[in-house]
């Protein structure tokens, strides 16, 4: 699948997670919920329609630039999230480690 336009990545802060859209259709969306300062990110997920595209990297890369803009500090408890930041250093200066608490608390917020 091919597509017309560049991919459009937007916050939907009443859902809590940053979607990215190609030709208008939903394609992916990494899921936060805010801890203080913290933006901890939990799951990131690109419909199978769109693999393949780079969609993931490119929704998590505008997610965390929007994070660094907000002046919050990311949280990496998604395994796409956390493999990301390993490949681009940029963000280790707002980043902080998944502790148990933030683990035990993320768990309580998601019920």
């Amino acid at each position: 699948m091919t597509s017309s336009t560049a991919p459009v990545v937007e916050l939907a802060d009443d859902r809590h997670r940053y979607e990215i859209l190609v030709d208008g259709r939903l394609a992916g969306f990494t899921e936060f919920r805010d801890r203080e300062a913290q933006r901890v990110f939990f799951h990131t997920e690109i419909d199978e329609a769109f693999a393949g595209q780079g969609l993931a990297s490119t929704l998590v890369r505008q997610a965390l630039d929007d994070v660094r803009a907000s002046g919050k500090r990311i949280v990496p408890v998604c395994p796409y999230v956390a493999k990301f930041l390993q490949k681009h250093g940029e963000f280790a200066d707002i980043t902080d480690l998944v502790t148990p608490d933030i683990r035990h608390w993320l768990r309580t917020e998601l019920g």
